[in-house]
């Protein structure tokens, strides 16, 4: 056997004589800045999803019950409004902002596709 030394590292294996630099503060920041859009995005259409259905929930309920079509529109505002405060809490934005108002669009909606159309 030919023996010449230790076989040469391989590059994509960390070298422990040469650890890897510490990330830039500015980059981590941007990171998270990123990070908490995206969930603040993905909180908002879930919630979105759950207050629409909820007032279609209210179209399906039989007419004679007034009580429960109302009462799933505004579960579904309840709902969308709680969903645009916890977005803007992800943010780090004030929770209390003109930016509510958007919540009430499912109730708006679904007060007028069920009782108005």
């Amino acid at each position: 056997m030919n023996d010449t030394g230790p076989a040469p590292r391989r590059k994509h294996l960390m070298d422990p004589s040469a650890p890897p630099e510490a990330p830039d503060p500015a980059d981590l920041a941007r990171l998270h800045r990123v990070q908490r859009i995206v969930i603040s995005v993905l909180v908002l259409t879930t919630i979105l999803h759950l207050s629409f259905g909820l007032v279609l929930a209210a179209d399906h309920v039989a007419e004679d019950r007034l009580d429960a079509q109302v009462v799933l529109i505004a579960l579904g505002t309840a709902s969308m409004v709680l969903g645009v405060a916890a977005a803007l809490a992800i943010l780090r934005r004030p929770v209390l902002s003109p930016w509510l108002t958007l919540g009430l669009l499912p109730g708006l909606a679904g007060w007028w596709w069920v009782f108005l159309r």
